[in-house]
């Protein structure tokens, strides 16, 4: 199962097979077992919570992590453990069930089996919720030396990079050197990329200059490269305006439209109108990619994209007992020839839903299709700026942003952690502060990752 950096943070699970079993217990009842510990997994477990259904679920890691607020974490605004929270704890009451940490390498949808990093598992259903990582588009070099957005550790590589460059900065006389250790490139003007932005922009405005009085954070540029027409191209054109507005015009972000990235040799970015931008930091937010595991056959997969065709009831395309849920799985219809929006309300929709397709499933009783309910799309700019679209209904400002935080509480896991995002918002929109300004884990510069096959290219 690849991943964005995985060779130096699966923890030698590939190590342990041999020495280990899977260990879990043949009941004599359904097994389900579950890969992804993401918003579409987490949600399904929460449903089918049942004495009569064991549950298994795989993750590479051991916690649950809200990705929505990653930037966040990687712009020192919140800890990270403020936005993960640790799966066994989460289903510690839950009736049979089971989590291992471990990676999935194969599925054998003959045998009804999954290969494993510690071993081997049978499966009566199988539900693939594993997600997406990042899309480099086959450049080797890139996914070297830019830092996603997808994973916990990658948002404290970030934030260890950016105040590691702003010391380094300190001590450079050259004025070029010191220039390409402050600016920062992001790329990508979705969501992610304008979040990014904003929270950038608040820094450089109202907390760093305080914590670096000798840098002048007037020549610290952020841009912001897209290849579309507009930003948050996957909203209303209002609220792509109103993110080009208020980014250029409060925090003086420079934002290239219909501009793509050619190059990259860790200082020089190479954009495809000719211009070069120099920066030592670049943020990597143009697009996502399936994150396949080996075994199913190639007709069930969207090429390009890597999603797992499945029907309306979510089961991969010529299977009864394998479903794929969430960012990986492709529910092609007329009204959607590219499946839904890969968004956590769609995942989290599904796997509410098919946990009463299982229970009816194993009751032989007939499945309920799919029906995605759109709450609508938002996203972050700054403080007191956020643009909302809900149906017909488009708003930004103060009430929008007031409402995004609103929703990201809501949907986060734990009230532990609810109280304590809460309480770092209103720290830092009282104080202008960002207290998690830590360089806990330094961050160096290496050949991390290696593309897999099945890359887009």
């Amino acid at each position: 199962m690849p991943s964005d950096h995985l060779a130096i943070h699966q923890i030698d699970l590939e190590d342990i097979h041999g020495e280990t079993s899977i260990a879990i217990p043949e009941l004599g009842i359904p097994r389900v077992v579950i890969i992804g510990g993401g918003f579409a997994g987490i949600e399904l477990v929460k449903a089918l919570a049942d004495d009569h259904i064991q549950i298994v679920m795989f993750d590479r890691h051991n916690y649950h992590t809200f990705q929505p607020l990653l930037y966040q974490v990687a712009t020192a605004g919140l800890e990270p453990d403020s936005i993960a929270g640790p799966i066994r704890k989460l289903f510690k009451d839950t009736p049979n069930f089971h989590f291992r940490f471990g990676l999935v390498n194969h599925i054998h949808p003959e045998k009804n089996t999954i290969a494993t990093s510690i071993g081997e598992l049978r499966y009566d259903y199988l539900v693939i919720a594993n997600g997406t990582r990042t899309n480099y588009f086959g450049n080797q070099k890139m996914a070297e030396l830019v830092f996603p957005l997808k994973q916990l550790h990658q948002a404290l590589d970030l934030r260890s990079n950016i105040l590691q460059n702003l010391e380094k900065a300190l001590l450079v006389k050259d004025k070029d050197e010191q220039q390409s250790l402050m600016d920062i490139v992001i790329v990508g003007g979705g969501p992610t990329g304008v979040e990014v932005a904003g929270a950038l922009g608040e820094l450089k405005l109202h907390v760093l200059p305080k914590d670096y009085p000798e840098l002048d954070f007037r020549q610290m540029d952020i841009h912001l490269i897209d290849g579309g027409p507009r930003l948050l191209g996957t909203m209303s054109d209002n609220a792509g305006r109103h993110a080009y507005d208020y980014l250029t015009k409060r925090f003086k972000v420079n934002v290239f439209l219909n501009t793509t990235v050619t190059d990259y040799d860790g200082r020089e970015v190479t954009l495809s109108n000719g211009r070069k931008l120099y920066a030592q930091t670049v943020v990597w937010a143009a697009g996502v990619v399936g994150n396949l595991i080996d075994g199913l056959p190639e007709e069930v997969i969207v090429p390009r994209v890597n999603r797992i065709i499945v029907n309306e009831f979510n089961q991969v395309q010529g299977f009864n007992n394998v479903f794929a849920l969430g960012d990986i799985g492709c529910m092609i219809t007329e009204a959607l020839p590219n499946g839904h929006p890969q968004l956590a309300p769609v995942a989290m929709q599904q796997g509410r839903l098919l946990a009463k397709n299982l229970q009816r499933l194993i009751s032989k009783k007939p499945l309920k299709p799919f029906k995605y309910l759109d709450k609508g799309s938002m996203a972050t700019i700054g403080r007191n700026r956020a643009v909302v679209d809900v149906g017909k209904f488009k708003f930004q400002g103060w009430i929008a942003w007031f409402v995004w935080m609103f929703v990201h509480l809501l949907y986060i896991i734990g009230f532990r952690s609810k109280i304590v995002v809460m309480l770092n918002w209103f720290w830092n929109y009282f104080t202008y502060d960002r207290a998690t300004r830590l360089i806990v884990r330094p961050y160096v510069k290496e050949k991390l990752e290696k593309i897999p096959t099945n890359a887009v290219r």
